[in-house]
């Protein structure tokens, strides 16, 4: 499982990074979305300090670059060691990286999946509070993605 910053913010800002341990047991995070995340000292800037969290460098410099025309380094090099580690899943939920991570076929994971999983494995009894609660602290869905998710999860 290789995942991107912007999960990794949202859960952390509501206390809800347990839930990736719980679901995937390691989580493997590219060097340079470590370094943006410490820097930006946002939630989740200590994520990497987690035992169940790896910190690998990205080898394939040449696919970082072309990824580079469309998405930030950190999402490139989500993509890239995604790809070289022929990741279980890549947790990413910009839309550009989402679609690029299909086309490469990879499985790809968003945060209100991550949600979704967590209440059908009983890992949380409700969503909607997370969810609303992520939103308030600055992460962005419109009604009708809110709607939508709520209604499909029962809630």
């Amino acid at each position: 499982m290789v995942a991107n910053a912007t999960p990794i913010i949202s859960l952390s800002a509501v206390n809800q990074i347990f839930i990736l341990q719980a679901l995937f047991q390691r989580i493997t995070f590219p060097k340079a979305m470590d370094e943006e995340l410490k820097a930006a000292e946002k939630p989740g800037a200590d994520f990497s300090e987690n035992a169940w969290v790896d910190v690998s460098t990205v080898k394939n410099i040449a696919l970082v670059q072309v990824l580079e025309k469309d998405l930030d380094k950190g999402e490139a090099e989500v993509i890239a060691l995604g790809k070289e580690l022929n990741a279980d899943a890549v947790i990413i939920d910009e839309s550009i990286g989402y679609r690029i991570v299909k086309h490469l076929d990879l499985p790809v994971v968003r945060t209100l999946s991550i949600l979704s999983a967590a209440k059908s494995r009983g890992i949380i009894k409700k969503a909607s509070p997370i969810l609303k609660e992520m939103v308030e602290k600055g992460r962005w869905y419109s009604d009708d993605v809110v709607a939508r998710f709520l209604k499909s999860i029962g809630e």
